[in-house]
């Protein structure tokens, strides 16, 4: 009877990431749980909240610089 050999293999390398902020570990957890499509939904949602936070600060400042224009006027 002849012993069943099994064929030696290399070790396998394991691949680290290292994660630069709290940001990225997120991402690498996103990946895992949800699929791309849901993932770049949620990245859009996100990117035009914060441009609405952008354009809501803007139309503070312009209202300041009317008021404040309008003062020197009167």
């Amino acid at each position: 009877m002849q012993a069943v050999t099994s064929p030696v293999t290399a070790p396998q390398t394991v691949r680290a990431t290292t994660l630069d902020s709290v940001t990225g570990a997120l991402r690498v957890m996103e990946s895992l749980i949800m699929g791309s499509g849901q993932r770049t939904a949620r990245r859009n949602a996100w990117t035009a909240v914060l441009e609405d936070r952008r354009r809501a600060k803007d139309r503070v400042e312009a209202q300041h610089v009317l008021e404040a224009v309008a003062t020197r006027r009167s």
